[in-house]
């Protein structure tokens, strides 16, 4: 995905901080710890794919469909800026 906006390595970044959570959660099953601390474990993990989610349909829909800052007929643009914000509310 070399077109995206954003610095790729700030999202590899973003990937391996992934990692480390999910290493910590089979750890945390590997030491038995209470149930309560892995599900709250897992849920983090769950916003954070979330949000990597966000970051790249946004990307790719400003890529490939209608970037709403540079389109220039304001009924795409708009529907385009109303996608993003609707990904972003749902995934949050």
């Amino acid at each position: 995905m070399a077109h995206l906006s954003k610095d790729p390595t700030k999202l590899v970044a973003r990937v391996r901080r992934l990692q480390g959570q999910l290493d910590a959660v089979a750890r945390a099953l590997e030491n038995d710890t209470p149930c309560g601390d892995v599900l709250q474990l897992v849920a983090s993990i769950r916003g954070a794919v979330n949000g990597l989610t966000v970051e790249l349909i946004e990307d790719h829909v400003r890529h490939h469909v209608v970037d709403p800052d540079r389109e220039a007929d304001a009924d795409k643009a708009k529907g385009a800026a109303d996608l993003i914000a609707v990904l972003k509310t749902y995934l949050k």
